[in-house]
């Protein structure tokens, strides 16, 4: 297989324009058009990049049981050193509690093509600045996913199970203003854009939500595997019309803190975020997710240490 050929399966899988794909090797639009069209060649060390990122992306690379284990060891230690409840910290401690919050939000958001700054957020968040110069969209999408990180701490905090009522409720607070039918499930068919993975019949929608909250409250031998597989068949029901990305992972936090451990900073890096997405929706095959996961929570993890 050549390496445009390589090129354009990873930006279709991974569902990311030449330009992002440019940022992420580090290197201009008109260069990497330039490799797609055959006209240039990549040098040996982007060269073995294309083909790690196309194995991760096609889901044909693995990825050691030991090493696995070892970041959930990790996690779990370090969360029995601390003996915190995760939730009741977040609300009682404010410089934790800013700190995750602002991560969460501007990475969730920027997933989704937001363009605020960190600095921005911040200030959306916190100073409740109305002069930013960026669409109102992105304002109300900024303070929404802040309101419903909220309502999802104090929710938890009275050990309520996670449920439809929860989840259409996020969604309700994370739309509002911005979507018509925020908090419904979708009336009608969708496609993810730019990729393979296929969505559920929106007349499904209903049955297959009512399966994974089954499946979310369950008794539960591995979370992180739990959490993530919950997380890559939220994302295949597509089960709204719009915020799946953002509320399937306001879900995957809640798993994580309603087994009292940290919330998921999910980073803006989407190429893999969404090659590992589609490994395991595609190959049933969750170990880089559960990876990518692991390396999330011990983000959030790191705010409490």
């Amino acid at each position: 297989m050549t390496i445009q050929e390589k090129l354009k399966i990873i930006i279709k899988i991974a569902k990311l324009t030449q330009q992002q794909l440019a940022n992420d090797f580090g290197v201009s639009f008109p260069t990497i058009n330039s490799w797609i069209n055959g006209k240039s060649a990549p040098r040996k060390k982007q060269l073995e990049k294309i083909d790690e990122l196309y194995l991760q992306t096609t889901g044909q690379n693995i990825i050691p049981a030991t090493k696995l284990l070892g970041k959930k060891e990790y996690i779990f230690t370090k969360v029995k050193k601390l003996n915190l409840d995760i939730v009741n910290t977040l609300l009682k401690r404010q410089d934790i509690y800013e700190d995750l919050v602002l991560d969460i939000t501007y990475h969730t958001n920027n997933i989704e093509g937001s363009t605020l700054t960190k600095a921005e957020t911040q200030d959306i968040l916190f100073d409740n600045n109305a002069n930013i110069n960026k669409p109102v969209k992105e304002i109300l999408e900024a303070k929404n996913h802040q309101t419903a990180f909220n309502y999802l701490l104090d929710y938890l905090s009275k050990d309520k199970k996670i449920d439809e009522k929860l989840i259409l409720k996020l969604h309700n607070i994370l739309m509002n203003s911005i979507l018509p039918n925020a908090g419904i499930y979708r009336y009608h068919n969708v496609r993810i854009v730019n990729s393979n993975v296929p969505t559920a019949n929106y007349l499904s929608v209903p049955k297959l939500m009512q399966q994974l909250f089954l499946k979310i409250n369950n008794s539960k031998s591995d979370i992180i595997l739990e959490s993530s597989i919950i997380h890559a068949e939220f994302e295949q029901i597509h089960p709204f019309s719009d915020g799946n990305g953002r509320i399937g992972r306001l879900l995957l936090i809640a798993q994580l803190l309603q087994n009292n451990l940290p919330p998921a900073i999910v980073r803006k890096n989407k190429h893999d975020y969404y090659a590992v997405l589609a490994k395991a929706q595609n190959f049933k095959d969750y170990s880089l997710l559960e990876e990518y996961i692991c390396d999330a929570i011990i983000l959030g993890l790191e705010k409490f240490l």
